[in-house]
């Protein structure tokens, strides 16, 4: 799957950039190391999120517990990762998980992209199901049709579902 979700404006200039996500690929070493180096500074919780952990995650799995991971790139450069993978508890259910942009690029409207990349994949990829996601940002999973579970936020962070 690859896209060019148009043209996105840097902060504070005129000029004009391509993004484009595309699937991570098994055999491209360059881009998961760069995908594991942005969720690494990004998390920063190296006890919960090791290196180690999260290059093993960037690997793929076998079917039916897939996990698949987008790349954003900008000017051939890494900038963004996020994944999809399956609910191993739950038929039918897909978790957005393993998301982040890197510092220099936030702001652009990337992260957006690739959620919507993401949804885009499960809805072409699976006639009917649910996405689920843990956030500390409602409002922008609302805005694509997410709905809050419970009344309960769990350090900071709430559970959406989206069902389609």
């Amino acid at each position: 799957m690859a896209s060019t979700l148009g043209q996105l404006r840097q902060k504070g200039d005129a000029i004009t950039h391509e993004l484009s996500i595309t699937a991570l690929e098994p055999g491209d070493d360059a881009s998961r190391d760069a995908a594991a180096h942005i969720l690494f500074v990004a998390f920063d919780n190296p006890e919960r999120y090791s290196r180690a952990r999260i290059t093993e995650q960037l690997t793929p799995a076998a079917q039916p517990f897939y996990r698949h991971f987008l790349i954003a790139r900008h000017a051939d450069e890494v900038v963004g990762i996020g994944g999809i993978k399956a609910a191993d508890w739950a038929s039918d259910t897909h978790i957005l998980y393993l998301s982040a942009v890197t510092e220099h690029a936030r702001g652009q409207g990337i992260a957006r992209a690739l959620i919507a990349a993401r949804i885009a994949w499960a809805m072409e990829n699976f006639t009917t199901g649910r996405l689920l996601v843990s956030t500390a940002r409602p409002r922008r999973f609302a805005r694509l049709g997410f709905r809050l579970m419970g009344k309960q936020e769990a350090a900071g962070r709430r559970l959406m579902l989206m069902e389609f």
